[in-house]
């Protein structure tokens, strides 16, 4: 038993991504590029969100978008729809997006010509929680028909993220979704977070979701 050596894969893993994580960030912050995070479970409105933001972005912010999926470019092909440039990510089975993932996705990118970037993370609220990526901000969308419940269930996702965006709060009266509790669920987690109430469907919530970023990516040129 002594000759054995252990091995704590998922350690090296993360210190490998980390790595790059940093130099990412610092390849963006010297090109002036805010990249943001967003994460959700699938279904929960990244897309939609990612469409509404672009739309309600003032025309001065140049903003591009990486998608990633296990497979399909549905996602990327609604964004380029827009005319906003886009990147498909094709993770081939994984549940996450890594830094060395992004690392090849921003080769395609003319950073230039950027203010704002977007990455869809995949739909998953354990695996994208644990991977840095080099993002200026993390953001995750939580939708009214997934409950109320989910900080209790997936608190890491909370704890790490600067902003919630509760979707689809059309539904709220078809449902027994309670916002206080959810907040208070939120905030006791992570009391410095950031939650916008929106639907992308009617539009609600999204001016004030688009000048909090708006002011997230300008703060970041100074």
């Amino acid at each position: 038993m002594a000759n054995i050596r252990l091995i704590e894969v998922k350690e090296e893993i993360l210190a490998d991504n980390d790595k790059v994580a940093a130099e990412i960030r610092k390849q963006l912050r010297s090109r002036q590029v805010f990249m943001l995070n967003l994460m959700s479970s699938p279904g929960g409105g990244k897309t939609s969100l990612i469409i509404e933001t672009l739309r309600g972005l003032k025309p001065s912010m140049r903003a591009g978008v990486i998608e990633a999926d296990i497979d399909s470019m549905v996602d990327a092909e609604k964004v380029a729809q827009e005319g906003i440039p886009a990147v498909q990510l094709r993770t081939g089975g994984a549940c996450h997006v890594d830094a060395g993932m992004l690392e090849l996705a921003l080769r395609e990118m003319d950073l230039a010509a950027l203010d704002l970037l977007i990455v869809e993370n995949v739909g998953n609220l354990v695996c994208p929680a644990e991977f840095d990526t080099g993002a200026a901000r993390n953001v995750m969308i939580l939708s009214v028909p997934e409950g109320d419940d989910k900080p209790l269930k997936y608190p890491l996702m909370f704890t790490i993220c600067d902003a919630l965006v509760v979707n689809k709060t059309d539904y709220l009266k078809m449902s027994d979704f309670d916002m206080e509790a959810l907040k208070e669920r939120v905030l006791k987690l992570n009391p410095n977070i950031r939650i916008f109430e929106v639907s992308c469907r009617t539009g609600e919530g999204i001016p004030a979701w688009t000048e909090w970023l708006e002011a997230e990516v300008e703060a970041f040129k100074k």
